[in-house]
């Protein structure tokens, strides 16, 4: 049950996460939560196979700071990526030729 909880408060610090990095327009609405909702869950899965108890205080806090951090990380590097991917689309549409026709299936 506490997994279901840490991940649902991972998802919503990463929805913070979202609003407070810059470039967002270049991701979908629920990337960068689900990045973090992910991330708090593995962490989280991980620190109980290594020994940490559910009830401790420290499995919540490394959680809670590893996976939204982890998410800051995807918000940060995801963004110059994209626009250096349309830039690279565009340059490649806009020069003679274009892209080629899609093949026509039989």
């Amino acid at each position: 049950m506490e997994l279901l909880f840490v991940t649902v408060i991972g998802a919503a610090l990463g929805l913070g996460v979202r609003y407070g990095a810059p470039g967002r327009d270049t991701h979908g609405l629920l990337l960068i939560p689900a990045i973090a909702a992910a991330a708090t869950a593995a962490t989280w899965v991980l620190l109980l196979w290594l020994g940490f108890t559910f009830d401790g205080g420290w499995i919540w806090v490394f959680s809670l700071v590893i996976g939204p951090g982890v998410a800051l990380a995807f918000a940060l590097l995801l963004p110059p990526r994209r626009r250096a991917a349309d830039d690279a689309l565009l340059a490649r549409l806009m020069a003679p030729g274009g892209m080629p026709a899609p093949a026509r299936s039989a």
